[in-house]
């Protein structure tokens, strides 16, 4: 049976600002409880290690549709990882951005069946979140960007206003363009375009 989380929160930075920095999927690390690393394969599709309850897990997420400003939506490409969501933002008051999340993700084994059933995965989500919010509000800025459009887990208009593969300010490496991984109990999924939060 499946779990679905949803959670939202208000970041004081634009749009734009929260947006980039969720496409950079190679800093997740920093804010997402679990997330031991997350590399980015091509534009659309990331690898990610997570380790939850002292479970290591591996998968590949392609992301499902994505457009600038507006959403991005994942889905795990494995059938023995169930996962996928989607992130909206939405303007708010005074230059702010209200991020709605919603996850879904099918529990496997004893621990995250638990987990799921005493909702503590719902508040590892909300924690995540508030780790996103002080990340990107410390910055004030993205670590980079990708700009680029995709619709039926294919790219339609490349990516612009930015470099797929460049972060800045944390020790380097790839950014990975495109998709969210949200913090559950396994870590990243995979998203549908109609999955809303």
């Amino acid at each position: 049976m499946s779990t679905t989380v949803t959670a939202d929160i208000e970041v004081d930075v634009p749009v734009r600002v929260a947006y980039d920095q969720w496409t950079q999927f190679e800093s997740f690390p920093h804010f997402m409880s679990g997330v031991e690393s997350v590399t980015q394969v091509d534009d659309t599709t990331t690898h990610w290690v997570v380790s939850i309850a002292g479970v290591k897990r591996e998968f590949d997420a392609d992301v499902s549709d994505q457009v600038p400003d507006d959403h991005v939506a994942w889905r795990s490409t494995a059938a023995e990882v169930q996962h996928r969501g989607r992130v909206d933002f939405r303007p708010g008051s005074d230059g702010r951005t209200r991020i709605d999340l919603t996850i879904e993700w099918e529990p496997e084994g004893f621990i995250e069946k638990a987990g799921a059933a005493l909702q503590l995965d719902d508040a590892q989500v909300k924690r995540d979140l508030h780790r996103f919010k002080e990340f990107i509000e410390d910055r004030n800025a993205p670590t980079g960007a990708w700009r680029g459009e995709v619709h039926g887990g294919q790219e339609t208009t490349p990516g612009t206003g930015g470099t797929a593969g460049t972060t800045t300010g944390l020790g380097g490496g790839t950014a990975a363009p495109g998709s969210v991984n949200p913090p559950t109990s396994e870590g990243v999924a995979g998203s549908d375009p109609d999955l809303r939060a």
